[in-house]
């Protein structure tokens, strides 16, 4: 549109001859046109990012509910994504695409243990490579490096608290190629209290008695208020930090609960260099997982359907 209003003018100064007018007016144009296109901030290379991953609640379920007041707050006060999606059910793949960039095949939450480790790519061994550092930390995982599938009974629910389908990271656990070291695969109980110690880039997964999978007794709003009330307790510290600090803390959802093609779930960009409002861009685990390769120019994965997200930056 604006090529086609200076070429008219250029025209209408030839046949008018009238060149101080119009070398005026299109000086005007070619000032505001730059003006008004400024070009989108690049995504921040952080200090520090931290991934939480929450589990199995639309995103209506959460965002301005009275079950996730601490959940509320950070969307209302960092990057909100309205359009954010599940890339599937259950929840085994959706950890395996914002790992890696593909589900591997995978459309069940069976264990892998038989079937890995993978050597394909990863966010974290492409991490590693280029010098930086990746870390997985699982809430009630007993020991460094654990490959069994599941561990502990909860006293509450009656289910499983630790699942290595919720862990993407211990599917490369290995000395090949595309492989990451055990020592990168910690419980909780390893997440510093100096954030400065952090790794570059970590995944953070409470158990699935505080990540909302297990209901039990006494119901749905318990799952949700305990998901909560850990979030708050264990990670809102590390959020405020975050502001000051040039680091970042993405929350998300494995699923919806619905188990319906649409597959809404929250995301939640909160820290520093992050514009606060409401986003309405489609996204996926892919989109998420593209933005942290591009945040440390990292190799992109076999997945390039997915740009990085570039509006939420200052």
């Amino acid at each position: 549109m604006m090529d086609g209003l200076l070429l008219h003018l250029y025209n209408w100064n030839i046949k008018t001859m009238k060149y101080p007018l119009v070398l005026s007016i299109l000086a005007a144009i070619a000032c505001l046109a730059f003006t008004n296109h400024k070009p989108a901030p690049a995504i921040p290379q952080y200090k520090h990012v931290i991934v939480v991953i929450e589990e199995n609640h639309d995103y209506d379920a959460l965002i301005g509910s009275k079950n996730s007041p601490y959940i509320t707050w950070l969307s209302q006060n960092g990057a909100l994504f309205t359009d954010s999606h599940g890339i599937g059910h259950p929840s085994q793949p959706n950890y395996l695409a914002l790992f890696s960039g593909s589900t591997h095949g995978i459309t069940d939450d069976r264990c892998l243990a038989n079937e890995t480790p993978y050597t394909t790519p990863n966010l974290g061994a492409a991490l590693i490579v280029k010098g930086f550092t990746f870390k997985g930390y699982a809430q009630t995982m007993p020991s460094v490096g654990y490959l069994p599938c599941y561990y502990k009974t909860s006293t509450l629910t009656g289910q499983y608290l630790y699942a290595r389908k919720h862990s993407p990271w211990v599917n490369w656990i290995g000395t090949k190629a595309n492989n990451i070291p055990a020592s990168a695969s910690l419980p909780m109980g390893y997440f510093p209290t100096d954030y400065d110690k952090l790794p570059t880039v970590a995944f953070v997964i409470p158990d699935m008695d505080n990540d909302m999978h297990n209901i039990g007794a006494p119901g749905d709003d318990a799952a949700i208020q305990r998901g909560d009330k850990w979030l708050k307790e264990n990670i809102a510290k590390y959020a405020e930090w975050a502001k000051t600090h040039d680091s970042l803390l993405i929350i998300t959802f494995d699923e919806d609960d619905s188990r319906t093609a649409v597959n809404q779930i929250p995301t939640i960009f909160y820290g520093a260099n992050v514009k606060t409002g409401k986003y309405n861009e489609h996204i996926t685990h892919y989109n998420v997982l593209h933005t942290l390769e591009a945040m440390y120019k990292l190799p992109a994965d076999d997945d390039q359907n997915a740009s990085p997200i570039m509006d939420v930056w200052k």
